[in-house]
């Protein structure tokens, strides 16, 4: 790709400082770019780098100081949404697989539209549909009814389990296993687990992007359900019959246990633990490493084990991480206390005597 500066500024009404005539051949992060490249500037922290960066051209904030003038400025508001979109315009990766593998097997009562692309060693069973513009990628398996939208991506070696449904755009990253069995189990008088059948299945909405290594189990009875715009990121757990709501992200190693709904445009971060039968309101947003043993029917900010609102759990964990202050202030208040009750004592046997 060979775009300039001045194509660049006009896809993202930008103002230029500098050559408009610089060529673009790629993007990279600032400390890492050469020339050619264009980047941007966005954080404090990262800052440092332009004075070293060798770039061609960055995007920069408008109270950002024009200091090197062997480097062409874009000056916007947003400088990462702006290099977003430059990605998504000159530099989205494309994904060149297409028909249907010989190696593929698809079975012959599966439906499939227009331009669907199924790679090598995937499977396609019995009664599957899939919709147009869909690329399925190698040791990608389809157990029988599954019904995949258009315009969905699966990376390889993706498993989906039977009756389990896709919306459209939907991207699922390798390794990933929907609709695996729900951990269902009833002890008997002996103690002895038994399992109980999963018979459900899960419902995908449109826009779901989900990532690595994720699970998402299918409902004992019912649906496990993802809605609309929910991003998964790498190895989250979604156990049976849970509902995530609309436009709610989860960052990795975080789990939600059986039948907990989340709200819509929830934020959860890395290594949350939510526990089951839980009900968490819309506009949420939980701390990483938090752990969630009721509802949340607020709005807010929440952190920490057990999760409690953020201004809370700010004012404990600066009163623990005081405690060895707290600790010995105590005892200096009880060796007071002590020299003040033998003076008591001493004064009391005098006026005695």
């Amino acid at each position: 790709m060979n775009v300039s500066v001045k194509d660049i500024a006009r896809l993202v009404n930008g103002k230029i400082t500098g050559d408009e005539n610089t060529n673009i051949t790629n993007v990279a992060r600032i400390q890492d770019a050469v020339e050619g490249d264009l980047t941007f500037l966005y954080l404090p922290q990262y800052k440092k780098y332009l004075k070293t960066t060798k770039a061609s051209a960055v995007f920069v904030k408008p109270e950002e100081n024009f200091e090197r003038d062997d480097i062409t400025y874009i000056v916007v508001d947003n400088p990462d949404k702006a290099f977003q979109k430059v990605i998504l315009e000159y530099f989205k990766p494309e994904f060149d697989l297409t028909g249907i593998d010989e190696d593929a097997f698809v079975h012959p009562s599966a439906k499939l539209g227009k331009n669907v692309a199924i790679g090598k060693f995937a499977v396609i069973s019995g009664n599957c549909k899939i919709g147009d513009n869909t690329k399925i990628y190698h040791g990608t398996v389809l157990m029988e009814d599954v019904e995949i939208g258009s315009g969905c991506l699966i990376f390889p070696n993706v498993t989906i389990r039977e009756k389990c449904i896709l919306g459209n755009n939907v991207i699922i990253h390798s390794g990933t296993v929907i609709g695996s069995d729900g951990f269902g189990y009833s002890t008997d008088e002996k103690g002895v687990y038994h399992k109980i059948p999963q018979i459900g299945n899960v419902v995908i909405e449109d826009d779901v992007e989900i990532g690595s290594n994720v699970s998402i189990d299918r409902a004992a009875v019912g649906s496990t359900v993802i809605k609309k715009g929910v991003k998964l990121d790498n190895l989250v757990q979604v156990a049976h019959n849970v509902t995530i709501g609309e436009n709610t992200v989860m960052s990795g190693q975080s789990g939600v246990s059986g039948s907990t709904k989340i709200g819509n445009n929830c934020i959860i971060a890395g290594q949350v633990g939510i526990a089951g039968h839980l009900e968490i309101t819309d506009k949420v947003i939980i701390g990483a490493q938090s752990g969630i043993s009721k509802s949340l029917t607020k709005p807010g900010i929440y952190f920490g084990y057990p999760a409690k609102e953020m201004s809370v759990a700010r004012k404990l964990e600066a009163h623990f991480r005081n405690l060895p202050n707290y600790s010995q202030k105590l005892k200096e208040l009880e060796n007071k206390i002590k020299e003040l009750e033998s003076k008591l004592v001493s004064s009391k046997e005098k006026d005695l005597s």
